[in-house]
């Protein structure tokens, strides 16, 4: 195998380790870094020598052989951008309130509840967003279970979400109502949302990759911008994952800037980023279902 080497910062990664730890990341979590060995050698190149190695070759080794959650969880929050802000791709928000939730309102009723992931929640933007719509929609419809299961690989971005403290900056693109209804002023510069509205979110660490084995199907997933950095094997095998895992009638929203492979997508295509599994007449699990998360 070519051992060339790129300089930077004093600190170079030969082909070799570098295969070695895009393997490592792509088995384990997914994430296809195949082109991103710049990035691999700025990012990672503080947390070598922080670590006391001398090279990427004694880190490469130490994290395949030690696996030490720790240090992989470093490893992974350098390597992934959690970008996201509120409203991203608002015409999905849209969808789930105008029509998701009138159509689980109605197959539903007699239980009651919704199962809704947020898979990929990174800092919480999106798992609070929904647990607004759903706090206004259901307002005068007492009885319903509406809490959302956020879920993120990083326990970094996951603490971030469950601190639930942005800066007011970041928030003036919701709505007035919501800024009025479900804000409060942290200081000056920040501010959270109120308890009816973070304790409707549970957030749990979850490695996409792991079977999806949660007791109850799912009404509802949004997984955004997740799959951007996963190749095509890795995202038809997870999308056959999510079918399994959701309920019949339930529907899928994947980023717009995603696609899914046509020929072995099992969902029916609504409109683009959309999708929906076909209703049956199965029979729904019954409630108590956040206790199994």
């Amino acid at each position: 195998m070519n051992d060339t080497t790129i300089t930077f910062d004093k600190l170079t990664i030969s082909q070799e380790d570098f295969i070695r730890l895009v393997q490592f990341v792509q088995k384990n979590y997914g994430i296809n870094l195949i082109q991103k060995k710049h990035l691999i050698e700025s990012r990672l190149a503080s947390t070598i020598k922080g670590k006391g190695f001398t090279s990427f070759s004694q880190y490469v080794s130490y994290i395949l052989n030690t696996n030490n959650p720790k240090d992989l969880e470093v490893l992974l929050n350098k390597l992934t951008t959690n970008h996201t802000f509120f409203m991203r791709e608002n015409s999905h928000f849209d969808f789930f309130r105008d029509t998701i939730l009138p159509h689980i309102e109605k197959t539903k009723m007699s239980r009651k509840f919704l199962s809704i992931w947020s898979a990929g929640c990174s800092s919480g933007q999106e798992p609070y967003t929904l647990s607004m719509i759903l706090c206004d929609y259901f307002k005068n419809k007492p009885g319903w279970d509406t809490r959302v299961l956020a879920t993120d690989i990083s326990m970094n971005v996951l603490n971030k979400a469950k601190e639930g403290i942005y800066l007011k900056e970041d928030t003036k693109e919701l709505p007035q109502s919501w800024q009025r209804t479900y804000l409060v002023s942290v200081n000056e510069e920040q501010c959270t949302f109120v308890p009816k509205i973070k304790n409707n979110v549970i957030f749990k660490e979850f490695n996409l990759m792991d079977p999806i084995q949660f007791k109850i199907p799912f009404d509802v997933i949004f997984c955004r911008n997740v799959m951007i950095y996963f190749d095509q094997p890795t995202k038809d095998a997870l999308i056959q994952r999510f079918y399994k895992a959701t309920n019949a009638g339930g529907y899928l929203l994947i980023g717009h800037s995603e696609t899914l492979n046509k020929e072995n997508c099992p969902y029916q295509y609504l409109m683009p980023a959309t999708y929906q599994k076909k209703q049956t007449t199965s029979t729904v699990k019954k409630p108590g279902i956040f206790n199994s998360y």
